[in-house]
């Protein structure tokens, strides 16, 4: 699970494996370490309708519906997204980027844009 911070945005990215685990437990977690403290981050499963976010001691949660989830894994779906008052959350899959990248992709979902690219 990766996440980016832009602004007054929040994206959460997830591999196939992430997905997978979601699915199992509902939930997943990571963190960065800053020496003495670290941010963690998470995401969780919700009965509720929409993304929605939290920060409470060092830790971002971001609490997507569990209906997302479902269908999410069962269409081609990229992502969903939501506006939380002035923050915007996006949560979507994790695609193989265009570029050559150092990091392990053999996780990532195929990207839909590389038969263009390199075809």
């Amino acid at each position: 699970m990766k996440i980016r911070i832009k602004g007054n945005s929040l994206r959460y990215r997830l591999t196939r494996s992430d997905i997978a685990q979601l699915t199992k437990v509902g939930f997943l977690e990571d963190k960065i370490d800053f020496g003495e403290q670290s941010l963690l981050y998470a995401l969780q499963l919700t009965d509720d309708h929409e993304l929605s976010a939290t920060l409470v001691n060092n830790t971002i949660t971001l609490y997507m519906p569990k209906s997302k989830l479902i269908e999410w894994e069962n269409t081609d779906k990229v992502g969903f997204e939501n506006a939380s008052g002035d923050l915007h959350l996006l949560v979507e899959k994790d695609f193989t980027c265009l570029d050559k990248v150092d990091e392990d992709q053999s996780d990532n979902y195929p990207n839909p844009l590389a038969e263009k690219f390199h075809g």
